[in-house]
């Protein structure tokens, strides 16, 4: 007889999270004045609602290897969502007497204690498993590899993960088979099983699928990342098919993409309405005085499905023929005095906020790569093309995670890419905030390849 793995890790955690924010939403009522006439209808009607919403937005879908932005985006929304059904109250019950502003402050009120006490129980979880090494979870993998080797050494720094790594089965021993890994499962009480799809065969898959299902693990699967960088798949039904798309796009969809727009016209507009308006003649007459040409750098480069448009920038060099074709180097001579200051400081790329205005540049995108560039690393970089599902940014994820300015190696390119991808398929307004404000910190402090 196997022996069944007894419930789940922290069972407790959810149904506790449901309950005390139940009542923080339904005590935070009677600390103002709403103006209620009956009480009861709207304590259904916000519970009810509540758990439409969480269901709905995933609000509870936390776990142990859950980012920080990720759980700021779900507060974010819910209480947005939240408040927004929080209004309709009003018009839907006929309460014209209820006081709209007060309203708002108990939203207020419970976004800051739903903040709180999330944030307090995903901390003591964290520090319950890193410093007491409790909530832990046994696990084995099976493959060796560099994708499970980074792994298994993500488990050991992340601590606060909670994985316990019992054994790396090497499937290319002669002595490796699956029974063995079977047997150390159930002996030892692994709880999750892990497993390079690159190194078996579709029949020992199978075999460890039929295992887990019957034994009750986990199983889950590291994808082989030679041929991809990423694997973010979108499971979808036509009448009863099943359908996998390699990858779901956020920015697809018609609020998201409406989100990204609003906030970078204001955003853009901001920009240039209080900075760009004063710093425009002042930056023109030092760049004229010494050097003769043109305030204005206009480059063509490759934006959204690969259409091109004109980047503006602040001229940094003295004109030449060659700015179309060649990146700018470390020592570069073709670099202005007043240039070299204002690339150093990301002045320069100030006009593409008129890019943005115009709708060919987003704030926060992959950066668009000059036309002559873009036509070579389409050929020798793979998924390079991913990168053009989206508008370009003034700035971008791969900016801020240090791969901006020149690239001196394949390596170089590769990781702008692999960053790239992963904003594509993981885009968030929190996210664009994250990169503007690092790039905001790196402006300042300066960085090494900014020239």
């Amino acid at each position: 007889m196997s022996k069944f793995k007894q419930g789940r890790y922290s069972s407790f955690i959810r149904p506790l999270s449901y309950l005390v924010d139940l009542a923080i939403i339904n005590s935070a009522v009677y600390l103002f004045k709403i103006n209620l006439i009956n009480e009861y209808p709207f304590h259904i009607y916000i519970t009810v609602l509540w758990f439409i919403l969480s269901f709905y937005n995933k609000f509870y879908d936390v776990h142990r290897y859950t980012r920080i932005l990720q759980v700021i985006t779900l507060l974010v929304k819910q209480i947005i969502l939240f408040a927004v059904v929080l209004y309709a109250y009003i018009g839907f019950f006929k309460q014209p007497n209820l006081s709209r502003l007060n309203l708002g402050n108990y939203v207020l009120t419970v976004f800051g204690l739903l903040t709180f006490f999330k944030f307090f129980i995903f901390y003591l979880l964290n520090k319950y498993r890193s410093a007491l090494g409790g909530n832990l979870r046994n696990i084995i993998v099976i493959g060796k590899n560099d994708k499970t080797r980074q792994l298994i050494n993500t488990f050991k720094k992340r601590l606060d993960f909670g994985y316990k790594c019992k054994a790396n089965f090497d499937v290319k021993d002669d002595n490796f088979s699956l029974q063995d890994c079977f047997n150390f499962v159930i002996d030892n009480d692994i709880h999750e099983i892990y497993f390079s799809v690159a190194e078996l065969s579709n029949k020992q898959i199978n075999q460890l699928i039929d295992f887990a299902d019957n034994n009750l693990r986990e199983l889950k699967f590291i994808p082989d990342n030679k041929d991809i960088f990423s694997k973010k798949l979108k499971y979808e039904y036509y009448d009863y098919i099943p359908v996998l798309s390699l990858r779901s796009i956020p920015l697809e969809e018609p609020v998201n993409k409406f989100a990204k727009r609003l906030f970078d016209i204001i955003f853009a507009s901001s920009v240039i309405v209080f900075i760009l308006s004063w710093l425009t003649p002042i930056l023109a007459i030092i760049i004229k005085l010494e050097s003769k040409g043109p305030v204005f750098f206009k480059q063509t480069r490759n934006g959204f499905n690969y259409n091109e448009f004109d980047c503006y920038k602040f001229r940094s060099m003295t004109p030449n023929k060659n700015a179309h074709l060649h990146q700018a180097t470390k020592g570069d001579n073709r670099i202005t005095k007043v240039g070299a200051f204002i690339r150093k400081t990301s002045i320069d790329e100030l006009p593409q906020f008129f890019n943005v205005l115009f709708g060919d540049m987003s704030v926060v995108g992959p950066r668009p790569h000059m036309v002559s560039h873009t036509n070579k690393y389409a050929r020798s970089v793979d998924k390079f093309m991913v990168r053009h599902f989206v508008k370009p940014g003034i700035t971008g994820l791969a900016q801020t995670s240090g791969y901006r300015g020149e690239i001196e190696t394949e390596k170089d390119i590769i990781n702008r890419v692999k960053y790239d991808i992963f904003y594509v398929e993981n885009w968030s307004i929190l996210l664009d905030l994250k990169v503007i404000i690092q790039t905001f910190l790196n402006a300042i402090k300066g960085e090494e390849k900014a020239y």
